[in-house]
Order: C-alpha cells, then sequence, then structure tokens
C-alpha cells in the first residue's frame, strides 16, 4: 500500500515541483545568460555600467533578434506575396511564418493577425475604420461595417489614465462621427473608479478602449470588471496591450475583447513592427485603412475589391524584416517563459517600491502595493523638476524616463506637470535596482535641497 500509493503520489508531486518551477525567479546564473545576450548592455554611460531602467519606453533586443533581421537582408530579401522566383518564396514563408508565430504567442488564427507599423497606427487603424464604417460610402458601405459604424448619440467610453495613443483617435473619432467620448475617472490611489464605470457604461456606448496596465503607475486594469460592463450593452472592447505584452500572457480570446494591439519593441522586438489582433468576423467587416496593392482581389477603373483580413490591411510592402525580428522576439520571450519572467519581475518591483518608500520626498505616483502590476514606478522628487532627476540618474549611467509618458491627463489628475520613471526589463537585476535607488536618495541633495524642505 506506501508503495502504491507513493507511486500515484510521485507524477502529482512532480507535476507540483515543475509548476512551482515555472513560477520562480530566475536564478543568478539564469540571469547572468539572459544578460550576455543583449549587447547593448556591455557598454558604459558617463564611465559607469550602463543600468537600463527604461524598458516601458522600448526595450533592449537580444542578439537573436538582431540577427534574424539581418539575415533576412543578407540572405532571403525579396518582396512578399508576389514572384514565383526562390527569394520571393522564401521571404513570403518568414513573413508569414511570422504571422503564425505571433498568433500562436496569442494563441487566435493567423488571419487575426495584422501587422502594422507600430501599436499607435494599429489604434487609428480602427478608429479610422470605424469612422469609414459610419459614413456608409466608399469602402464602408456594405450592411456588414454599416453595424459598427458610430453616429450622434452614440458614446465611446475611455480611461482618465490612457496614453495618447489610445485616446487622440477616440477623441478625432467622435467629432468626426458626432459621437460622445466619456472616460472613467482615476481615484487619488491611481485606480480606476469602478462606480463611475458601472454609471459610464450604458446603453449608449459602442466602444470601450482601454489599457491592459498603466505606462505610469504599472497597475493592471481590472479587465474581469469592466469588459463584462461592456459585453452587457454590445459595446466593441479594444485593448491597448503595449505594458502588458512582455510581462503577462496575452490571449485575447481568453480576456474577450474584440481588439488588442501591442508594440514589436516593447517586446525585445525591432522598431516599426506593431501587431493588431482583431476577430476575424469583425476585421473582414471593417473598411480597409489604406489603399493600394496587396490588398485587392479586382480593380477597375472604377472600383476596386479588397481580400479578407490581414492582406486588406497590408498594402503595398509589408514590414518584412521587422516582423521576423518581431518573431524571435517573441520566441525569445516563450522559450523564457511569462511566468518566470512575471516572478522574477515581482521580487525586483517589490524591491524598487521598498526602496522608493524609504526616500524622503519622494512621491510615488498611483497605489504602491507591489501586485497586480509590472515593473515600474513613476515618482515625483518634491522641489525637482523630473527632467533635472533625470539628469542626476544618466550622470552615473542609469537610464530612465522622463516626462508626461503620453499621459498628459493622468498628470495633471495627479497634480504633476512631469515625472521620473523607472521600469523594469527581463535583464534588470537586483543591483541595477539598488543603483537607482540610491541615484533617486542623491537627488535632493544634489540640488542642495534638505530632507522635508520642498521648494
Amino acid at each position: 500500500m506506501t508503495s502504491l500509493a507513493a507511486a500515484s503520489a510521485s507524477p502529482t508531486s512532480a507535476g507540483q515541483a515543475s509548476a512551482a518551477a515555472s513560477r520562480a525567479p530566475f536564478t543568478s546564473d539564469e540571469l547572468a545568460s539572459i544578460r550576455s545576450q543583449f549587447p547593448i548592455l556591455g557598454r558604459e554611460v558617463n564611465g559607469h555600467p550602463l543600468a537600463y531602467l527604461d524598458s516601458a519606453a522600448t526595450a533592449q533586443k537580444p542578439s537573436r533578434v538582431i540577427e534574424a533581421e539581418s539575415a533576412f537582408y543578407r540572405e532571403s530579401n525579396a518582396a512578399v506575396h508576389r514572384g514565383a522566383h526562390t527569394l520571393a518564396g522564401e521571404a513570403t514563408e518568414l513573413y508569414e511564418d511570422a504571422r503564425r508565430t505571433v498568433a500562436a504567442f496569442l494563441d487566435v488564427d493567423e488571419n487575426e493577425v495584422v501587422f502594422t507599423s507600430h501599436a499607435t497606427e494599429a489604434l487609428n487603424l480602427v478608429a479610422y475604420a470605424l469612422g469609414t464604417a459610419s459614413i456608409g460610402r466608399g469602402a464602408g458601405a456594405s450592411a456588414a461595417a454599416a453595424a459598427y459604424g458610430l453616429h450622434a448619440g452614440d458614446e465611446i467610453v475611455v480611461t482618465e489614465l490612457e496614453h495618447h495613443a489610445n485616446l487622440i483617435p477616440w477623441q478625432e473619432l467622435a467629432a468626426r462621427t458626432g459621437a460622445t467620448l466619456r472616460y472613467i475617472p482615476v481615484l487619488d490611489d491611481g485606480t480606476l473608479d469602478l462606480d463611475a464605470a458601472a454609471r459610464l457604461i450604458g446603453e449608449r456606448t459602442r466602444v470601450l478602449a482601454l489599457a491592459h496596465v498603466s505606462n505610469v503607475t504599472g497597475a493592471t486594469l481590472p479587465l474581469d470588471v469592466l469588459v463584462p460592463l461592456a459585453r452587457a450593452v454590445g459595446a466593441l472592447v479594444v485593448l491597448d496591450a503595449c505594458q502588458a505584452a512582455p510581462h503577462l500572457a496575452l490571449h485575447p480570446r481568453e480576456l474577450d475583447v474584440d481588439i488588442a494591439v501591442f508594440s514589436g519593441h516593447k517586446l525585445y522586438g525591432p522598431t516599426g513592427i506593431g501587431v493588431l489582433y482583431g476577430r476575424a468576423e469583425l476585421l473582414n467587416a471593417l473598411p480597409p485603412f489604406l489603399y493600394g496593392g496587396s490588398m485587392i482581389t479586382t480593380v477597375t477603373m472604377e472600383r476596386a475589391e479588397y481580400l479578407p483580413s490581414p492582406q486588406r490591411f497590408e498594402p503595398g510592402t509589408p514590414r518584412i524584416a521587422q516582423a521576423i525580428g518581431l518573431a524571435e522576439a517573441v520566441r525569445f520571450v516563450s522559450e523564457l517563459g511569462l511566468d518566470r519572467i512575471a516572478a522574477s519581475e515581482h521580487a525586483l518591483t517589490q524591491r524598487m517600491l521598498d526602496g522608493l518608500a524609504r526616500i524622503p520626498n519622494i512621491r510615488v505616483l498611483g497605489a504602491p502595493s507591489p501586485a497586480p502590476r509590472v515593473g515600474l514606478a513613476s515618482i515625483v522628487v518634491d522641489g525637482v523638476h523630473a527632467h533635472d532627476a533625470g539628469q542626476v540618474l544618466d550622470e552615473v549611467g542609469i537610464a530612465a524616463r522622463v516626462g508626461h509618458h503620453c499621459a498628459q491627463p493622468l498628470h495633471r489628475r495627479f497634480g504633476v506637470t512631469a515625472s521620473l520613471r523607472l521600469s523594469l526589463g527581463v535583464h534588470s537585476t537586483a543591483d541595477e535596482v539598488d543603483r537607482a535607488l540610491a541615484a533617486v536618495a542623491s537627488i535632493r541633495p544634489f540640488f542642495g535641497l534638505s530632507e522635508g524642505a520642498t521648494s
């Protein structure tokens, strides 16, 4: 009996151990191996080893991503989806394999993945297409497209913490269609006012556009509360996942969103590439955003007919090398494991927040709780402008972001014009966090300000 019990228990124990390992932070040896894959981390800035704490703005690139993009230009460069020669076939296969890789990463179908220049373009594409559908003429004249059109009396709901890229396109769409733009306010602790959300999202709401993670506070928005509110009234849900994709598993279908976008350059991939996920039936109903070759079935001198998604949204020569580089970045992140990335960043985030809490005259924007959030913190140093604070860090080799981070309304809500943002990457270390904390502690003394004094 004992041996049978032990035998039957061992698979479960092994499975539990494996699951625990998949959620464990990287060991020091593993982290050293990860860091060795990023060439730029070997350089010095102002005589100090570079501590790159600006991954929320743009992530550094591992060698394999750089090489994947370079190899395409060296070995297989050609236009895709055209030409019968060998290079054209290779280029097309590499490009479409990149789409398959991203689709698998998102756990969606290939025809639901559209490559754009960046997430900003993806959001503009959706807003513009909805606007065209509202007009009822030209490519937006189909009955399927008209069902998504907006008109006077309709409402678009966003949040007060949105990046400008997920705010301004909706402002413009409202202006073009006569719809009303409303926003869910932010409370003093940086969280959304969910009571207000329940009041704002109603029968007139046609679109709910929101971030998955705030690029200022690092907080993860409660999609489990907000998405059902939109679903109950039949509104489209558009998710800005730029700050989430490098840190959290991103499965749009599980999140029950209609649209999700993210940028390659924040996911350790190249610049100049973004991803738009959309439900197939929605994408195939929406009119194109740009027009030209490679997205049509038939063209006469009077009219054109358009291919289904994704080609209908990828006219001209697409971002071939960038897509290939992005696919390699997705493989890099997937091999490391998003669970382990999250576990490592969680520990460092706790260290960073605890350290900031011990420094006098420092304000962290938003709730200081380490969860649910990703590894970034935006701070205000009493009496010192954010740009001056950032220069102090740069002098000792620490790269951090300064400004309003394309989120002016949220900074205005917090009563500040700018902040200093520290953001972690998969390669960040405890030593880098400690160096940053020491540098932050030195800012006020550098400018001759004593503890407790403000100016």
